[in-house]
């Protein structure tokens, strides 16, 4: 068989030979790739429900930390009422902000953070009663 290829511009004519011919077999295209490393394997989170830092309170009373970061702003205080996805205090992690909001609507029982606070993940940044 004949075949034309064109190489930085130049035409050349080759020919090529069929060994063996197998039409079961199928050859991938050009520029296409096949991954055989294992899928990884997925996120586990804890179930358990999680606790205050005084270890009375539920995990529906408190809202925690998502990232390792800086407070950046806090925008209530004790005994304010908040709404559902309020924002209630900006936090700085990798030159990037993160917005933190209630969870629902609650009043404020502790603030437990303030402006130029570090805070680490999941530790408890807002009590709510």
């Amino acid at each position: 068989m004949k075949l034309q290829i064109t190489v930085e511009g130049k035409t050349y004519e080759v020919e090529v030979e069929v060994l063996e011919e197998d039409d079961g077999a199928r050859t991938q295209g050009y520029g296409q790739y096949q991954s055989f490393a294992p899928p990884p394997p997925p996120m586990s989170f804890p179930t358990s429900p999680l606790l205050s830092s005084d270890g009375n309170t539920p995990a529906s009373k408190v809202c925690r930390s998502p990232v390792t970061g800086l407070v950046i702003k806090v925008n209530i205080v004790p005994g304010q009422q908040v709404q559902p996805e309020e924002l209630i205090m900006v936090l700085e992690a990798m030159k990037m902000e993160t917005n933190v909001t209630a969870p629902r609507a609650s009043t404020v029982k502790c603030v437990n953070v303030a402006p130029g606070d570090s805070v680490k993940v999941n530790q408890v940044l807002v009590e709510f009663e």
